[in-house]
């Protein structure tokens, strides 16, 4: 996946090549988690004879979000299993294009976040920081009956700890108003653009359906504060590390 990585890394040098040595399990294994789940959920369009008519479908669906997603207002209960939803819902998506648009970003970026931070170290800040970002839209919309999903906050965090690591990573990108050419661009680039466009959407959004842009800065901004507070004034990259395709936004 990423290649021309030439890291001066001094204290950490080891641990790197040892993961690096090894692929990048805990990212790998959470795309496959995400894919797992999604394909026995009655979002996938797999078994759908089984509920016998489209209202029962329906009703599945419904049933399926509210039972592993985030309710805001069920979340302020402080039920144990309410308070289990923001962990459960970062591995719940809605259709094939939410799945995929999610994966796509945490397959580009994972990899190389989780060889610098470690794998047991990058599980903990991909579901500490994913449950964090639920947990702060949740926090905004406390009034919301809408049900939350999705791996959408998590994955905004390790763009944010991706921009903190490798700011000169090159990543090639597609945006719209360019009419979709493949263009590389240092990483900070990319992903502050990104950000902005999240901050602007979230201003403009509100607590109904759609896509919880609150959730996409709120977790962002959380793996970037984490990956400063965690790595500020440790060994930095010296040569610029490249990483592959992904889009302007997730």
């Amino acid at each position: 996946m990423i290649d021309g990585r030439q890291f001066d890394w001094r204290a950490t040098a080891g641990k790197v090549r040892d993961s690096a040595a090894g692929g990048a399990p805990v990212t790998y294994g959470l795309i496959a988690l995400c894919c797992a789940v999604f394909l026995i959920s009655p979002f996938s369009g797999f078994g759908g004879a089984a509920y016998g008519s489209q209202d029962a479908l329906l009703a599945a669906q419904a049933g399926y979000f509210e039972r592993w997603g985030v309710i805001p207002t069920e979340l302020w209960e402080g039920s144990a299993r309410a308070l289990l939803t923001p962990f459960t819902a970062l591995f719940v998506h809605g259709s094939w294009l939410h799945l995929l648009g999610n994966l796509l970003f945490l397959y580009v970026f994972g990899a190389m976040a989780e060889e610098r931070m470690g794998r047991v170290q990058f599980a903990l800040f991909y579901i500490g920081c994913g449950y964090l970002a639920l947990v702060c839209y949740a926090a905004v919309h406390a009034d919301s009956g809408q049900t939350l999903v999705g791996a959408s906050g998590a994955i905004s965090a390790v763009l944010g700890g991706f921009l903190y690591l490798f700011p000169k990573a090159r990543v090639t990108s597609l945006f719209p108003f360019l009419f979709f050419l493949p263009l590389r661009f240092p990483a900070w680039i990319v992903l502050v653009f990104w950000f902005g466009l999240q901050w602007a959407a979230a201003q403009a959004a509100d607590a109904g359906p759609g896509v919880a842009y609150l959730a996409h800065v709120a977790g962002f901004a959380a793996g970037f504060l984490y990956a400063w507070g965690r790595y500020r004034g440790g060994a930095k990259v010296k040569v610029p590390a490249t990483a592959t395709e992904g889009d302007s936004q997730p």
